[in-house]
């Protein structure tokens, strides 16, 4: 009989804690370093590394019948492994803890993981246009009467010639000048309180010249595994489309799933600690309290045999644009496709629904004119996220006629003809308010968002149920759906930490 104070049960209790404490990380996630009137400034990185993302691996032999057996598994094999990630890559290191008594009566030896988002990938220090290289290209433009005329012609001089040629606006960009002189005052005079804010507290810091060195190119993981291409693969598996399965959870000890299993279920991993699953040979990490469908828009009727309803809705829709079309990387939608989204049936009463839209003022037009109208919601603000350097500047000119250095939210909330309880209906919440702007630095991944959960937290009901449309990552306490939305929780996007001792 082992007394109280022997080497095990301490290291129990040493593990115990730790569960505890990635519990509490798991459910209090900070991204806002500062909140003013204008808005919030975010640190996407820290909202990331702020998750729980520790892999717990059974390494004894007693443990043994928890070896993955399938090709979409936890996966064991990393241990004492080398990421495959760039030249930064480093030894992943580890720590140790004993789990009770199994039933063979002997201790099983856990392998603690932890990992990290990689920080280069938020490494934004210079604007990818510069101010001067800006200029030039406004010499030829009349700056303040662009809008007096619908097609007005501006004549530019051809070098080296008398000849004159002329650019003649179509319709889409004059309504976007316009947009842009209505909110120009605010993005700019929001955005300069938010930023000094963050020099004072010394979250931002003045350019140096190391920063204006160009740095070394940043390697990106291998897209062997093609998650939207594998969607539309798994739409001819046999009657995936007439099962009606529930969701598959993932507790503490499970250690293997189907392939099948991620395209015909909803997919939760309800435990307090991060799970791997390798996926075609290529492996992602499950944050804890999340869970999934990886899908696409023609397959999310395991989205609607969930029987949930959310309290907020985050869309993020592949929009339609030339640069889209022309390459052969990204999928877009239609509108009408969009339109189709079963939005209605996915929504709780007085759901908050977001989506995100690029600066063409037809998309805006399309969410404010058809698309919130067709799902019967109603728009209560206008949001601006604002993308800014590690030194505070906008990562394009603010009045670039091509790029801007901000996109628009708009939020709006479900109307409900008929008067269906709400959930936490005595608990009162903030009416939202209009022309907010949210300011961070952005990730170089394509479309890689900055959350929004604890900027919302004043605006909805606690222990709501979140949902997040077209995802491309995964969040604690959120379901995320879309054909790539494991992409960002790919291993190679994180470093395996070296433990202390």
């Amino acid at each position: 009989m082992r007394s109280s104070s022997s080497p095990e049960i301490c290291v129990c209790v040493t593990g115990l804690l730790a569960r505890l404490t990635g519990i509490s990380q798991a459910l209090k996630v900070m991204s806002v370093v500062h909140q003013l009137s204008p808005g919030w400034l975010l640190d996407h990185l820290s909202f990331i590394n702020k998750i729980n993302y520790q892999v717990h691996q059974y390494l004894e032999p007693c443990c043994s019948k928890n070896k993955p057996t399938s090709s979409v598994h936890l996966d064991s094999r990393h241990v004492n492994s080398v990421s495959s990630f760039g030249s930064s890559a480093i030894l992943i290191a580890s720590d140790f803890t004993i789990k009770p008594e199994n039933s063979d009566g002997r201790n099983c030896e856990i392998f603690i993981q932890k990992y990290v988002f990689r920080s280069e990938l938020f490494d934004v220090t210079i604007p990818y246009i510069t101010s001067g290289i800006h200029k030039e290209c406004q010499q030829n433009n009349e700056k303040e009467d662009l809008m007096n005329d619908v097609k007005k012609e501006i004549s530019i001089s051809t070098i080296g010639k008398k000849r004159k040629r002329c650019v003649v606006f179509n319709q889409g960009e004059l309504d976007a000048m316009e947009y842009h002189t209505k909110i120009r005052g605010l993005i700019l005079d929001g955005s300069s309180q938010l930023i000094q804010e963050g020099f004072k507290s010394g979250f931002l810091h003045p350019p140096s010249e190391k920063w204006d060195k160009s740095s070394d190119p940043i390697t990106l993981p291998v897209d062997t595994c093609n998650l939207s291409e594998l969607c539309e693969m798994a739409k001819h598996l046999p009657s995936l489309n007439e099962m009606e399965l529930p969701a598959l959870q993932l507790m503490e000890d499970d250690v293997s799933i189907t392939e099948q299993n991620l395209f015909s279920q909803v997919v939760e991993n309800n435990s307090s600690f991060t799970k791997m699953i390798t996926l075609m040979g290529q492996k992602y990490l499950l944050p804890p309290k999340s869970s999934f469908l990886l899908s696409d828009i023609s397959c999310m009727h395991p989205l609607l045999n969930y029987k949930k309803t959310y309290d907020v809705i985050v869309i993020d829709p592949p929009w339609q644009n030339k640069s889209v079309k022309r390459s052969n990387r990204y999928s877009y939608l239609s509108p009408l496709q969009i339109k189709q989204i079963p939005v209605p049936k996915l929504a709780a009463p007085n759901c908050l629904v977001i989506t995100w839209v690029t600066n063409r003022q037809k998309h805006l037009r399309f969410v404010k004119e058809e698309l919130y109208p067709s799902w019967s919601v109603e728009i209560v603000a206008e949001w601006h996220w604002v993308k800014i350097t590690k030194s505070g500047e906008f990562v394009f000119p603010l009045d670039s006629p091509h790029k801007k250095p901000y996109e628009v939210l708009i939020l709006g909330r479900i109307r409900e003809e008929t008067a269906l309880p709400l959930r936490n209906a005595d608990v009162k919440v903030l009416s939202i308010p209009d022309h907010k702007l949210i300011v961070s630095v952005p990730c170089t991944l394509h479309s890689h968002k900055p959350p929004l959960a604890e900027i919302l937290k004043d605006y909805i009901k606690p222990d709501g149920e979140y949902l997040e449309l077209f995802a491309r990552n995964l969040q604690p306490g959120w379901t995320s759906w879309g054909n790539e939305v494991l992409k960002f929780q790919h291993v190679d996007y994180f470093i395996a930490l070296a433990s202390r001792s």
